[in-house]
């Protein structure tokens, strides 16, 4: 078990976490048709339109209440107020989720009580979806905005479905983590669909931000789940949530439509992964494909093939607890040593993590660690560090902006599991310190001597 420790810095220093808001307005980008809305100044807005396109390289919908010095100090209503009538009438989305920030959640605006005022002044936004979650960025992390914001739209999109109602045989719920790439979303939705099943990815990053050319333009979000599966999501056989994060929301969707749900807290591996083509087998009445009979059978060749380069390596990893979680317990099955763990907020399964602490701090305190490592693990604001400790980087999780195809990186199912193998062990392999040619001769024997034999040999 390990020991959880927060740090007590007086300040951060290169920091790991990103804020809840930010967070919150991804998980909104994953529905169709939306809008994300920070409620707060335009400098909290600009910082996550730039991380998410340096990101994904995608255009970005967000915008923001623009609040002044002096809105701050007097109310947001009037701010909020113009906003959401500016975007209905010039974007036209059908729903605009807005995100509180830091500045608004300290003078404490009731954006709530806004919204029924917004609503009873301007009848025009009756068919406009408007959600707002409290997502304060001077307390928790990314993780928590993404995990409150799916929450907030399972309570409030969702319709309960009648007692008498049958259940849609065949339909599956899942809500993917933050820590979910849109490839993974994508190679998810491939596998449920294989046994015949119909799944509802809730949010959908895989529809808004795959990175697909679409015919037209369009200013709120390119694709997502729609409104409508949303609200029949009451009506699913079951709900699948990957990651510790996603509990709270399939237990809303338990609460509100009696669907009952089941929490992989990991997809990478050969185990987790085992149960999740098990559970599918069960709902679906089918066998396992053949093809992901072999798709196993590529994975366990792999670990054969691997654990060799992977043995005995020390790493530090730093990410947001389910990613943490994920890659240092994979990790750990294929030999290496988890001797840094840093991560961004606390979660239930840091004690579980395997190592013997994890630290909820900021890069410079994985820099301190992990002069030792063979790699480090984390997004891409650790390159600098990995620089200057002369270890290897493995960029893995948001943002990624100094390589290409970060939202197509793969690291669930059979395959993901596979590939991530082969990546991280081609690092290892490039990173090999092979002896010098003098240390080869034979205890005794000088340079001369050893040419000698070895040209005899």
């Amino acid at each position: 078990m390990a020991k959880v420790v927060t740090s007590r810095k007086a300040c951060t220093v290169n920091p790991l976490k990103m804020s809840q808001p930010i967070g919150g307005a991804l998980a909104f980008m994953g529905v169709a048709g939306c809008m994300p809305l920070l409620h707060g100044s335009q400098g909290c807005t600009s910082f996550g339109l730039v991380l998410f396109v340096r990101h994904f390289r995608e255009a970005i919908p967000l915008q923001t209440t623009a609040m002044s010095e002096v809105a701050t100090v007097i109310g947001g209503l009037e701010n909020v107020e113009q906003a959401i009538v500016n975007i209905a009438g010039r974007a036209k989305p059908k729903i605009i989720g807005i995100c509180s920030t830091g500045v608004t959640e300290t003078k404490g605006d009731d954006v709530e009580g806004f919204i029924g005022l917004i609503r009873a002044k301007h009848p025009e936004l009756d068919g406009l979806q408007l959600v707002c979650v409290s997502t304060p960025d001077f307390k928790d992390a990314f993780q928590d905005g993404w995990a409150k914001t799916v929450a907030q739209l399972v309570r409030q999109l969702v319709e309960p479905a009648a007692a008498d109602a049958p259940r849609r045989a065949g339909y599956v719920n899942v809500l993917p983590g933050c820590h979910l790439s849109p490839g993974d979303i994508d190679e998810l939705r491939e596998i449920i669909e294989a046994f015949g099943l119909t799944p509802s990815f809730l949010p959908d990053l895989s529809g808004s931000l795959d990175g697909h050319i679409p015919n037209d333009f369009t200013p709120t979000t390119l694709g997502g789940i729609a409104l409508d599966d949303i609200a029949d999501m009451g009506a699913a056989d079951i709900t699948i949530a990957i990651g510790e994060q996603m509990r709270a929301a399939a237990a809303a969707l338990q609460d509100k439509a009696g669907v009952p749900y089941v929490v992989f807290d990991r997809l990478t591996g050969l185990a987790p992964n085992d149960e999740l083509v098990a559970l599918l087998s069960r709902l679906s009445g089918r066998p396992v494909p053949s093809r992901y009979r072999r798709q196993r059978s590529q994975l366990v060749d792999a670990m054969l093939d691997g654990h060799f380069h992977f043995g005995g390596k020390k790493i530090a990893i730093g990410a947001e607890p389910d990613l943490l979680w994920a890659t240092a317990s994979w990790l750990t099955e294929l030999g290496c040593e988890i001797s840094v763990a840093v991560t961004t907020t606390a979660s239930p399964l840091l004690e579980r993590v395997p190592a013997e602490e994890v630290l909820i701090g900021d890069l410079e305190d994985l820099e301190n660690r992990a002069v030792d490592c063979d790699l480090i693990i984390t997004h891409a604001h650790g390159r600098q560090a990995a620089e200057r400790l002369g270890v290897p980087l493995f960029r893995m999780g948001l943002p990624t902006f100094d390589r290409l195809g970060a939202g197509h990186q793969l690291s669930v199912g059979y395959r993901g599991s596979r590939d991530l193998i082969f990546d991280i062990g081609n690092i290892f392999i490039a990173n090999a310190h092979e002896p010098e040619p003098d240390t080869w001769r034979p205890s005794g024997e000088t340079t001369d001597d050893a040419s000698t034999a070895i040209a005899a040999h």
